[in-house]
């Protein structure tokens, strides 16, 4: 080989080895979802309007942590979290997943809207727009929680979470599940886990719920009733979103909006936003898409890296031998 292709195949070989590795490195971005029943907290800023919400709660969480966390409402999430939730979340960020985007979720405040409920049997509704397999946990506040202190673990009763489902079925755009809730007064706080069983992410949001009516009278009258978002404002801001609401961002075919043979369709807005009902696909027959498509992708940058590596070698040990022979 001349002299002069050695040096430019060389050239080539360092140059793509760097973004090849690179490649393999990154992590997936993905977003899937939030509780729409009790209604979370990042749901019910959003649906009172980013740009102008209307109550006082979900103002100063704009003020703190701006706009945009409540247009990423379905992206509060670790994606190594792998059940680690306590050792990665800290007392007091535990409504934001320690994520600073959505920091405003923490605001230890008395007068975050709430969802009326009663002690017993209750359907949980959590919005999804991705379906994945895995099992949701959602735990309570324990009997004396002062919403005016941020929250943390100790404050939830994590040996009786009030419901806990694996592979719950995706329908209308929502996961439903029955669980039970115990006897309690005033304002309390739902914690959901969402842990994914084909990747380590995990999903958290907090629902603020008041028992016996207490979201809208008497001492917490300062607290409106809260409300989930209409499939409407989902569609209307899904373009403001930094998130993939047709799929998750993470190159896993499995979870586009769209059959894989229709990929090349551009989806509308409204499919964008609906996880394909239980049994639509063979993959998402229960709530799951697989990710192998973004495991195949990070084997073939894993494959590239190793290749360049070997060509690099190999023109090495030429031009060596070259030199040698001469």
């Amino acid at each position: 080989m001349p002299a002069r292709r050695r040096v430019a195949t060389a050239a080539t070989v360092a140059a793509v080895a760097p973004l090849a590795l690179t490649a393999l490195a990154a992590a997936p971005a993905s977003a899937h979802g939030s509780m729409g029943d009790p209604v979370s907290r990042v749901s019910q800023c959003y649906a009172e309007g980013p740009e102008s919400p209307k109550s006082e709660a979900c103002k100063a969480a704009v003020a703190a942590g701006g706009t945009q966390a409540l247009y990423d409402w379905n992206g509060i999430r670790i994606g190594d979290a792998g059940g680690r939730h306590q050792e990665l979340i800290a007392d007091g960020k535990l409504c934001s997943a320690g994520a600073d985007e959505f920091k405003g979720l923490d605001l230890a405040r008395a007068d975050w809207p709430a969802t009326s409920v009663n002690s017993g049997s209750y359907t949980f509704k959590y919005r999804v727009t991705a379906p994945h397999k895995g099992t949701f946990n959602v735990y309570i506040t324990k009997e004396g929680y002062d919403p005016a202190q941020p929250l943390a673990w100790d404050d939830l009763d994590l040996q009786n979470p009030v419901a806990t489902v694996t592979d719950p079925a995706a329908s209308g755009g929502f996961y439903t599940f029955s669980g039970t809730l115990p006897k309690r007064s005033g304002k309390q706080v739902l914690y959901a886990v969402w842990q994914r069983s084909d990747s380590p992410e995990a999903f958290y949001s907090c629902s603020d719920v008041a028992f016996g009516g207490g979201g809208n009278t008497g001492e917490n009258s300062a607290a409106p009733s809260a409300s989930a978002p209409s499939e409407e404002q989902i569609e209307d801001g899904s373009d403001e979103s930094t998130v993939e609401h047709h799929g998750h961002g993470d190159q896993d075919a499995g979870t586009s909006a769209e059959p894989v043979a229709e990929a090349t369709a551009e989806p509308t807005e409204a499919a964008a936003n609906q996880p394909k009902a239980a049994g639509a696909t063979e993959n998402l027959a229960e709530t799951g898409g697989d990710s192998s498509t973004s495991y195949i992708a990070m084997g073939g940058a894993a494959a590239l890296a190793l290749g360049a590596a070997a060509l690099f070698m190999s023109v090495r040990r030429r031009a060596v031998g070259g030199r040698h022979s001469r």
